[in-house]
Order: C-alpha cells, then structure tokens, then sequence
C-alpha cells in the first residue's frame, strides 16, 4: 500500500526537521511544514497529496483545535475583563482589514469573500513563542505578560468565529440573517448540550479518574461536535473541535485528556498534518506576484498586530512602551493560521501557493517576536537605570 510508503517518509522526515528547527530555537512546526516542502513536488517528489493523507490531515486538525479548546483557561478569561477584549477584538480587526486590502490591491476587488479569507488569515495569535521568551525575561507574570496571555486567547476565540462567518460566505444562497442565526443555534446547541456533557464526564471523571475511558469520551465528543457543527450548522468543522475542548477544560482531568490527545497528535497526526502544508506548496509555481504578495503579507502581518494591539492598549489606558510590548507580542503566528489556511485551500477559498506567503510569516515573526521583547525591556531597564 503506498500510504504506508508515504507515512513512514512523512513522519521521518517531519520529526528529523521539526526537532533541527527546536533545536535553532523556530516552532517545530516551521521544519515539519519545510520537510513536507522537501518531500513534496517542491524538490524530491516522493510524496504525493492524495485522499487518504487528505482525511489523516483532517483528523489532525480535529485534535490540534480540540488540545487548543482543552488549553482555554475559563477562568482567566473572565478576569481578563475589558482591556484584554478590547485589544484582542482590534487585534483581529485590524490586521484583517489590512489583509483584505491587500488581497484587492493584488488580485482586485471582484472577489471580496476570497480578499475577506486572506484577511482572516491574519488574524490568528501564536503566542508559545511570546511566553517562552517572556518566562525568560522573568516578565510572564507581569500585567503586561497577562495581558497578552489573556488577549491571546480571547483572539483565539474571536478569530474561530470571523472564520465560520467568512467560510459560510461561500454559499451565495445563504443571506447574512440566516448565516448569523446558524451561528447562533449552534453556539445555543453547544451551551446547552455541553453543560450536560461536562456534567456527565464530570461524575465519570470523579467516579473513573485517571482512566483512558476519560480521553477516548474526549475525542468522541470532538469528532462528533466536528461533525454536528459541519453538517448542520454549517459552521466549520474546527469550531466544533474547539468547542469540544472548551466544555471540558473544566474537568480536574482536562490536562490528562490533553496529554492523550497530544500524544496522538505528535506521534502521528500532527506531522501529516503539517508536513502536508508543505506537499501542497509547490514552490516551483512561485511566480514574481505571489513573491512579491509573500512579502507584503508579512509586513501587513506583523505591522497589523502592533497597530491593532498597540494602539487599542493605548485606548486601555497602557503607557506607550507597554503599548508596544504588547502588540509586539502579539505578533507570532503559528498552527491556527496554518489550519485557518488549509480550511480555505479545503473550501476553495485560496489556492495552494499562498500557503509559501503564510509560512514565510510564521518563520519572521517566531524569529522576530523574541528578539524585539528582548530589545524592548533591555531598553526599558536601561532608561530606568539612567533615571
């Protein structure tokens, strides 16, 4: 069977590049997506797209956002309050208003819903790389660290529901009303039946602790969320992933659920996931637009999230070098904007080779992000010191 051929190259190839990338401090996802670029058409051919690598991807997906929803920290939402709901609201706006425009600045305005998707590319937040290198600069437990913490997951949040929007889209016989009323039941349908979800897991959780019975419910509940949330609401099938997550981040076993799925997700999933990214890029149709689109995009990315999180925390009443802390740290981009992408490849919403444009900006801003908080509180503590 030639699937196996192409899971053992994939999964090889994606954990000898992704462990190289960690050890030169870059997401480990950067060097899976570049070992897919590597197997793929792109240079050695070896590996080709086909429906089988397609449903494996998809599954991936299901658990990086069902792990994602399972890491939302309920409580710390609600004390994030305003400030972290202003800043994460503009955060998305604006970085997606400067994407659409420069889809239609590319490529022309007679495709709004695509030029709307290219924007909501943008708006997704990665911060694993911001905590790390604010856990180094021992400044993670700092209101401005909260802050972005906080905000980074509200976008998280809001960047999931603008995706449904824009996807649903598509489908020129539904109006805006119906759309946001499909919206709207189903995150009724998720409050309701989700309650009485987490209730159950929580006797069984109390009753069975520590059981692999716990996380095999998990993915039930995720698979089956994902597929309510596609066939009947028409909201994205990653949604309901999410959502499934979120109903039971609550449990005292959320972080053994998430250990499991991550498990899956790592050995497996994951690599196929994001190493197929990168056999769906072919970069020999890379032609002088899509480069020179690549490299605006990123600009737009990462100026997008300064201007959109700096400037509303000037509104929230930060000081302007607090200001910049933060919409610098809010800049990194990593999975969600791959998975955001792969959903609109998946929807017809965007062709392949933008994909080149999204890892270019994953890459910058992971390398960037740590090196401008440095700079920033060095500067902070020398201005201090001469005071």
């Amino acid at each position: 069977m030639e699937i196996l051929k192409d899971l053992s190259i994939m999964i090889l190839f994606a954990k000898i590049f992704g462990l190289a990338a960690r050890k030169i401090k870059m997401p480990q996802v950067a060097g899976e997506i570049i070992a897919g670029l590597i197997i793929g058409p792109s240079i050695l051919n070896i590996v080709a797209k086909s429906d089988t690598l397609t449903a494996l991807a998809e599954i991936g997906v299901i658990l990086l956002m069902f792990s994602a929803g399972l890491e939302t920290d309920i409580e710390k939402l609600k004390r994030s309050g305003f400030k972290a709901t202003v800043i994460a609201c503009f955060g998305v706006a604006v970085p997606m208003a400067l994407g659409t425009l420069l889809f239609m600045g590319f490529y022309g305005t007679a495709d709004l819903v695509r030029a709307l998707f290219i924007g909501t590319i943008l708006t997704a937040t990665s911060v694993s790389i911001t905590v790390q290198a604010l856990k180094e600069l021992g400044k993670l437990s700092t209101e401005v660290g909260t802050t972005i913490v906080s905000a980074a997951i509200i976008d998280d949040v809001v960047g999931i529901l603008v995706l449904t929007m824009v996807i649903s889209l598509k489908d020129p016989t539904v109006g805006l009303g119906l759309l946001a009323l499909k919206v709207l039941l189903f995150f009724a349908f998720v409050g309701v039946v989700g309650y009485m979800v987490f209730l159950i897991m929580k006797k069984l959780d109390s009753k069975y602790p520590h059981t692999r019975r716990i996380p095999i419910l998990g993915f039930v509940l995720a698979f089956g969320l994902s597929y309510i949330a596609d066939r009947y609401f028409g909201v994205a099938d990653i949604t309901g992933a999410y959502c499934a997550g979120v109903i039971l981040s609550s449990l005292d076993d959320s972080e053994y659920i998430e250990r499991k799925a991550d498990i899956n997700s790592y050995m497996i999933f994951g690599p196929v996931f994001f190493s197929s990214i990168g056999i769906q890029t072919n970069l020999k149709e890379i032609d002088t637009t899509i480069l020179l689109f690549s490299l605006a995009f990123v600009l737009v990315g990462l100026v997008g999230k300064v201007l959109g999180c700096g400037l509303s925390a000037k509104m929230a009443g930060y000081k302007a070098s607090d200001c910049l802390k933060i919409g610098v740290g809010m800049m990194t981009r990593g999975e969600v904007a791959l998975i955001v992408a792969q959903r609109g490849l998946k929807a017809n919403l965007v062709e392949s080779k933008f994909f080149t444009a999204v890892i270019l900006l994953i890459i910058i801003s992971s390398v960037l992000t740590p090196v401008l908080l440095k700079l920033l509180y060095t500067k902070d503590k020398r201005q201090r010191n001469d005071t």
